[in-house]
């Protein structure tokens, strides 16, 4: 037992001791730029978050109208590239937080968003989202490869969001009161929280 115990603090001590050597840029050394745009949207709590809440509100609205977010979104994400590299790394924490409670009211009350202002609403979800990434890249970075990485995943990720939750929320009785409408509407619910928190934490800072 001893010996174990001996063997775990030693592997734990290396870990720690090597951790000190790692790279923040070490994805695109190995993977590319690419893979890079591909990457580092999904190692960001703001990207997942907002993109996820956005693809739940589209999939609640159903497919007719969260299918213009399907090009929209990419795009979107593409002039925040521009965007960012215009205003450098200027801080976006505000406007998440606001996307976020936004979206996250809207799911929770259930309210039946028009087709314009959901697409109004992605489109600048990932304009914000576009900028923040791209205010984060190395001058070395080939922004072409980044880019097409970045829109690629955006694609899927708003893609099989709204998939997922048109399946989801497809009954018998489609009621509003049945446990699936009342789930996404906790989802809401814990979104419009987040965001709460991180305006809170913007402004305070």
């Amino acid at each position: 037992m001893k010996l174990n115990s001996a063997r775990l603090l030693i592997a734990t001590a290396m870990l720690l001791s090597g951790g000190h050597a790692a790279e923040a840029h070490i994805v695109p050394a190995r993977l590319g730029d690419f893979y890079m745009g591909v990457v580092h949207p999904l190692t960001d709590l703001q990207d997942v978050v907002l993109w996820t809440a956005t693809g739940v509100l589209a999939g609640t609205l159903g497919a007719t109208k969260g299918r213009w977010l399907i090009a929209l979104f990419p795009l979107g994400l593409v002039a925040g590239l521009l965007l960012g590299r215009v205003l450098g790394a200027a801080s976006t924490q505000l406007a998440d937080a606001a996307m976020m409670l936004a979206i996250g009211l809207l799911l929770a009350a259930a309210v039946q968003v028009p087709t314009v202002l959901l697409s109004a609403m992605a489109f600048a979800v990932a304009v914000i989202r576009g900028a923040a990434n791209g205010a984060d890249l190395a001058p070395e970075t080939d922004r072409v490869l980044f880019a097409a990485g970045l829109t690629c995943v955006g694609y899927a990720a708003i893609t099989l969001a709204m998939a997922l939750t048109t399946v989801f929320k497809r009954t018998n009785s489609d009621s509003a009161t049945s446990w699936r409408a009342i789930a996404i509407r906790a989802l809401g619910g814990w979104i419009a929280a987040i965001g709460l928190m991180m305006a809170s934490l913007a402004l305070a800072s």
